[in-house]
């Protein structure tokens, strides 16, 4: 078996390969990008910033992919129904899910947060934190400035340490213009897992988002949920 890391076991290598293989990279793309946002981390963390790391990292990056095609999982016909059945779209303001927004941002340490719900061709925002005046001006955006419509389609999480890295998602609308560059989206899933929605968390800067970042996304994403579908 190829040994992509030094001191990493079989499994771990095995490990490795699918989630690169799930990202559409080859393992050693997979791990020059997590090494990159790593850079970019401790660079910040002793202040150095002075843009040169970037430019390199951003020179030697693999050219820009097209945008994966999810229109087929968002238009749906079952996944509409189950948008529609929830009455969240165009509904005003809860306190409910404005507390689950802020638990986010304050337990992630994140900037942004938001509660979106994936219409047909829109992005609706339920909850938001920290996003008036910044990446959408009012509770509903066009599909195509939405990051969170591709953890809907996947039904998984959404992990960008530094999107602006990212072959695939480096040439989308909100990460060019600098709006997002980490990013972090859990799916709400219904019963019959159908995500209508999702709870995410972004920045303006690169984020590592570490395995004790998603749980707590997934966890308070399940409460959402629960609040939504009800309890099974």
């Amino acid at each position: 078996m190829a040994k992509w890391v030094s001191g990493f076991n079989d499994t771990l290598n095995e490990l490795l390969a699918e989630f690169a293989r799930h990202a559409g990279e080859t393992p050693e793309r997979y791990v020059a990008r997590a090494v990159a946002a790593q850079m970019l981390a401790d660079q910040r963390a002793t202040g150095g910033e002075d843009g040169t790391l970037f430019e390199c990292l951003r020179a030697n990056a693999l050219p820009a992919s097209a945008l994966p095609d999810v229109t087929a999982a968002i238009t749906d016909p079952d996944r509409l129904r189950a948008v529609y059945a929830t009455g969240l779209l165009d509904s005003p303001p809860e306190e409910m899910y404005d507390r689950i927004t802020r638990a986010a941002a304050d337990a992630l340490q994140a900037p942004f947060s938001l509660i979106s719900v994936i219409d047909v061709d829109r992005l609706y925002l339920k909850s938001e934190i920290g996003v008036v005046g910044h990446a959408v001006e009012e509770k509903q955006a066009p599909l195509e400035r939405s990051l969170c419509q591709y953890a809907v389609a996947n039904g998984t999480p959404l992990v960008l340490a530094d999107a602006r890295l990212d072959p695939t998602f480096k040439n989308h609308p909100v990460v060019r213009e600098g709006s997002v560059v980490a990013y972090l989206g859990i799916p709400l899933l219904d019963h019959d897992r159908n995500a209508v929605g999702a709870l995410c968390v972004y920045d303006t800067k690169p984020r590592l988002w570490a395995t004790g970042h998603i749980q707590i996304l997934s966890d308070l994403a399940k409460l959402t949920a629960d609040r939504i579908f009800g309890d099974e």
